[in-house]
């Protein structure tokens, strides 16, 4: 596997990590939290095949570490005025 500053590539060739989900950054948090609702029904659904399965889990863990930075931040946009 090949590591470069932007992405890791895997073997196949295809791009992994954050290069891959860089859209998320842009996302609000309440479109960040109805993708990630949405990612959660089609996995809860059973439908979609590993390999897709896998590709919904990691960009469910992208969105929702996206949504936790939100959180956060407004959790101490909120300490601060105190």
């Amino acid at each position: 596997m090949a590591t470069t500053a932007d992405s890791t590539t895997a073997e196949d060739g295809s791009e992994s990590g954050a290069a891959q989900h860089a859209d998320v950054a842009s996302l609000t948090y309440e479109q960040a939290r109805d993708e990630l609702v949405d990612i959660v029904a089609r996995l809860e659904n059973g439908q979609s095949g590993l390999e897709e399965s896998m590709g919904l889990w990691q960009r469910g863990e992208v969105l929702a570490a996206h949504c936790a930075t939100w959180l956060d931040r407004a959790e101490a946009r909120i300490s601060a005025g105190d």
